[in-house]
């Protein structure tokens, strides 16, 4: 190749393969309600280490589903490339293999709701320049993430402006012969009350006054399809503003990995929205 040729090759892979600069580090993150500490993997911009000391970021929370933990996201995804192109705080908390990400009512050293939640959204804050505003954080998840991101969201309407599911298991019911799920749930039938009460799709309607910015989406060959259906026709019902998609494919990292790059845009719109109506309320 003459040298011509060569400067412009090189000059087109600087333009159409951005150099991603995110910085990602593993953190320690203590529980006071579960009395042990957990890790969790943060992922921020280049802007943050490169911009100014005085800027502040959004905050996207993403869970990990069942048998996962704090590494899977980075570990199946090029989830880091999102932090640069949307300039937010990617934070990826542990939340057990089979937590379901509640409170369990029969296995008190299981408060997963309460840890990512609380504390470990009182620890991100503490620790990095976050916008530490409801309209500054969102919470998604994928299938047992899903229904976690989902459950603390509405349990914490003040906190999280944007949450999401991705291949959620919006209705845990489904999901009885799941390993462990009992262990947190308890019995279906002696801790029905709980596992209904607990049921995404059973309180659809908490969605009406939390004020949050909504999106969901599942793989049409996913078998929880269904159960994400049966919430989108519930939210039409109740008149519940929310994004839904179906796409190809099923319950596997292949989805997860596309999915996640939407949800993303979604919550970095959904910031970008709320900072402007907060500009325009202030002048």
């Amino acid at each position: 190749m003459n040298p011509a040729r060569a400067f412009w090759f090189i000059l087109l892979l600087l333009v159409t393969s951005p150099a991603w600069a995110f910085h990602s580090e593993v953190v320690t993150i203590p529980s006071a309600a579960m009395h042990q500490s957990f890790e969790a993997t943060v992922v921020v911009p280049d802007q943050y280490g490169h911009g100014k000391a005085t800027d502040r970021f959004p905050v996207v929370y993403l869970l990990h589903g069942s048998g996962g933990d704090y590494t899977d996201w980075t570990a199946n995804s090029h989830i880091g490339k999102l932090a640069d192109r949307y300039h937010v705080i990617l934070v990826m908390p542990d939340g057990g293999h089979e937590s379901w990400y509640i409170d369990s009512p029969i296995n008190p050293q299981s408060l997963y709701e309460t840890y990512v939640g609380t504390e470990v959204v009182a620890f991100i804050d503490g620790h990095f320049r976050t916008i530490a505003t409801k309209q500054a954080r969102a919470i998604t998840g994928l299938s047992m993430g899903g229904f976690g991101a989902l459950h603390i969201a509405l349990g914490r309407p003040d906190e999280f402006g944007a949450a999401g599911s991705i291949s959620g298991a919006v209705d845990p019911r489904g999901c009885e012969d799941e390993p462990g799920i009992d262990q947190v749930f308890g019995d279906p039938a002696s801790h029905a009350d709980f596992w209904n009460n607990a049921a995404i799709v059973e309180n659809a309607r908490s969605f009406s006054g939390a004020h949050i910015a909504l999106t969901i989406d599942c793989g049409v060959n996913d078998s929880l399809v269904q159960s994400n259906r049966t919430l989108h026709e519930r939210l039409i019902e109740l008149g519940v503003p929310h994004d839904y998609a179906e796409r190809p494919g099923g319950h596997t990292w292949k989805y997860w990995s596309n999915a996640v790059q939407y949800q993303v845009l979604f919550f970095a719109s959904a910031f970008r929205r709320a900072a402007r109506d907060a500009g325009s309320a202030t002048t």
